[in-house]
């Protein structure tokens, strides 16, 4: 099949591992061709170009800056995404019929070159529901409900349900979800599509363990805490402040932050602030050097701000999961990650901001490396069984029961 990839996620690299990227190779894998349209934002000063890589066909759209950049621009860039993208289809693969579009939200701006496509060629269409905007947006009070930057967004986002033939979901919550505030939207066109990855083996010796704490200046004996991924206002980075304050004379831990976003300059100087010497802030590293960091690590920690009416579901799960790492995960209650952790006793959860019950559950993992041992293995077994780019593609392809 031609298959045709939508992302508002740069993707230039195709060997570079990602949710997007391993389930692209797999597809690429099975024998179909691929083509990426994908953004590549100004600040880069690199005009829109087409390469193949892996025989994966690459279109890199010069747009906006659509990540770490003002909320005006961000908008406008998300605004002009659509067209941007319509334009450079027809001029770059405007002569190619197409069986199957995918598409990851966010942005929810891509219905216009959907419907197109899906129309000209008869193309089945996909959603790959990662984002659920605006309603995210306002729970944040980034934008006002029932206002109007809320009353367009959320026409735009029902388009992109209307014209998808299909919407792969994160986890079960986010199926109900949907249901239950989309009335228009068939539950026959709803199913579970998690988030996924092909599994590279992480695992490392004492000896090695040693020499990449050192190269980062972690304790080589202290019990090492990380969060990766994205420091912003939805993460609710502000109770991740208040647990480094209340271990901050706790030398056996360790807390290692690997980020960036709106929130960076905020942990960073709090550490300082602070006096927090057994904390540090990594904001950017290749995600090959973040894998190896992470392997030396003991514990992973999941964020998501207290507020949220949605299910958030971070993908960042599978790379702690992958490392056979127990999860602390502190969320809003409307998430269903949380329940998932607790239901197979890869982690514990607790809700955003009970810093009680969080030094609870930390102090015991803490203390207890064989409980520490035995929730890694249970969520590398999940991980397994549930998150692997085959289940995701399987899932897709069962919809062409005819190839």
């Amino acid at each position: 099949m031609k298959i045709l990839f939508l992302t508002a996620v740069g993707i230039d690299d195709l060997s570079v591992r990602g949710i997007y990227t391993d389930l692209i190779r797999y597809f690429a894998l099975q024998g179909h061709d691929v083509y990426i349209m994908s953004p590549k934002e100004r600040r880069y000063k690199v005009p829109t170009n087409l390469k193949i890589q892996q025989g994966v066909h690459i279109l890199n759209i010069k747009t906006l800056n659509i990540q770490k950049t003002n909320l005006l621009e961000k908008g406008l860039a998300t605004v002009m995404l659509e067209n941007q993208f319509l334009k450079a289809f027809k001029k770059y693969f405007g002569n190619i019929k197409f069986d199957l579009i995918l598409y990851s939200t966010p942005p929810i701006t891509f219905s216009k070159l959907v419907r197109y496509v899906k129309e000209r060629d008869r193309a089945f269409s996909y959603l790959l529901l990662k984002d659920i905007f605006p309603q995210n947006a306002v729970d944040l009070n980034f934008i006002k409900a029932n206002g109007f930057l809320h009353r367009y967004f959320r026409r735009k986002e029902t388009e992109l349900y209307r014209v998808s033939d299909c919407i792969g979901c994160m986890s079960p919550a986010n199926v109900s979800y949907v249901a239950k505030n989309n009335s228009e939207v068939s539950t026959t066109k709803l199913e579970v599509n998690p988030n996924s990855l092909t599994p590279v083996d992480m695992s490392i010796t004492p000896l090695q363990k040693e020499k990449i704490r050192k190269k980062y200046n972690i304790p080589s004996q202290a019990v090492v805490f990380i969060y990766g991924g994205n420091l912003g206002k939805p993460q609710g980075l502000d109770f991740l402040l208040t647990i480094l304050l209340e271990y901050k004379n706790v030398k056996q831990v360790f807390f290692l932050i690997v980020g960036n976003g709106t929130e960076s300059t905020k942990i960073t100087n709090a550490i300082a602030k602070d006096d927090i010497s057994n904390a540090q802030l990594i904001q950017s590293l290749p995600k090959n050097e973040y894998d190896i960091l992470l392997s030396s690590c003991d514990i992973g920690l999941i964020f998501l701000d207290s507020r949220f009416t949605i299910p958030n579901f971070p993908s960042r799960l599978l790379s702690y999961l992958e490392c056979k790492m127990p999860v602390i995960a502190a969320t809003d209650t409307n998430t269903d990650i949380g329940i998932m952790i607790d239901a197979n006793h890869f982690g514990k959860w607790v809700v955003s901001g009970q810093l009680k019950h969080f030094k609870e559950i930390a102090d015991e993992l803490i203390t207890n490396p064989s409980l520490r041992q035995q929730f890694g293995w249970n969520g590398y077994q999940y991980m397994m069984d549930n998150y692997l780019v085959e289940n995701s593609y399987n899932i897709i392809m069962k919809h062409f029961s005819d190839v």
